[in-house]
């Protein structure tokens, strides 16, 4: 009798087990780690909201600027999906050895935004080249993404070199490790001024805008998604199209991108 009743017991907690590993496995394949630019955060996590609340599937968000993202995924980062902020670095990642890309697309676009904080006696101005942004700077310094390879310090740059006034500030630059990060710098009032996304601006309410860059100062600001991985999941596979849709394109729209259609740049 003491023999059957161990003999029940060890294949309920067998089968149990069993159950339970099914279990993790299938909460483990449901999991989709998106990896997306640092001004894409407030959307996305309000993406991975809406979509978790009609889906059975874990979004996991990895956020910083497109530069850092593409090469842990080119060192072997497990991204599922990636979002960038500009081209220049999806363009990058497709051409690294052992690293497939699929259904890219343009999704959104953006503008490039001068930023003070909200306290800040600087009025807004016209971004030309009659107004002197080093002149307003006063002793300070301006905040922007590193314009080595942060894309918005790199439109920052293209654009301040349009107007003629990159030489004068370039000894002036607090150069930041993605756009959030200055944006930071000048929501702290540790820097008098600063560049963003003009999304990242509508985010935070301890800055105001002074104004927005001429778009012809700059290349389009687009940001395109990608799969990534030979053998993309359902999972990713359909997020990827979700993001496509009128839903998404809603949630991107309230947090002050552009949705892109086919054509638009």
């Amino acid at each position: 009798m003491l023999r059957r009743s161990l003999v029940r017991i060890f294949i309920v907690h067998a089968l149990a087990l069993s159950l339970g590993m099914a279990s993790l496995s299938a909460l483990a394949a449901e999991r989709v780690k998106v990896f997306a630019a640092a001004s894409l955060t407030d959307a996305v996590d309000a993406l991975a909201e809406a979509y978790g609340r009609d889906h059975d599937v874990d979004i996991v968000p990895v956020y910083a600027a497109s530069s850092t993202l593409a090469r842990q995924i080119a060192n072997g980062a497990p991204a599922a999906v990636y979002l960038s902020a500009n081209e220049r670095w999806m363009d990058w990642l497709g051409s690294q050895n052992g690293i497939t890309l699929s259904h890219r697309h343009d999704v959104l676009g953006n503008r490039l935004a001068l930023i003070a904080p909200r306290d800040s006696d600087v009025d807004r101005f016209t971004l030309d080249e009659t107004a002197s942004i080093a002149e307003r700077l006063g002793e300070g310094r301006l905040a922007l993404g590193n314009p080595e390879h942060v894309p918005a310090g790199i439109y920052a740059k293209q654009a301040l070199t349009s107007l003629g006034q990159w030489q004068a500030l370039v000894p002036r630059l607090a150069r930041a490790d993605n756009v959030r990060s200055a944006l930071a710098l000048v929501e702290r009032g540790e820097t008098p001024l600063g560049i963003v996304y003009a999304s990242d601006a509508q985010a935070s309410d301890k800055v105001k805008t002074l104004g927005t860059f001429p778009d012809a100062s700059h290349d389009p600001i687009v940001y395109p998604v990608a799969l990534v991985g030979a053998s993309p999941s359902e999972e990713a596979t359909a997020l990827a199209k979700w993001l496509e849709g009128d839903e998404a394109s809603a949630i991107f729209q309230r947090y002050g991108f552009a949705t892109l259609t086919d054509g638009d740049s």
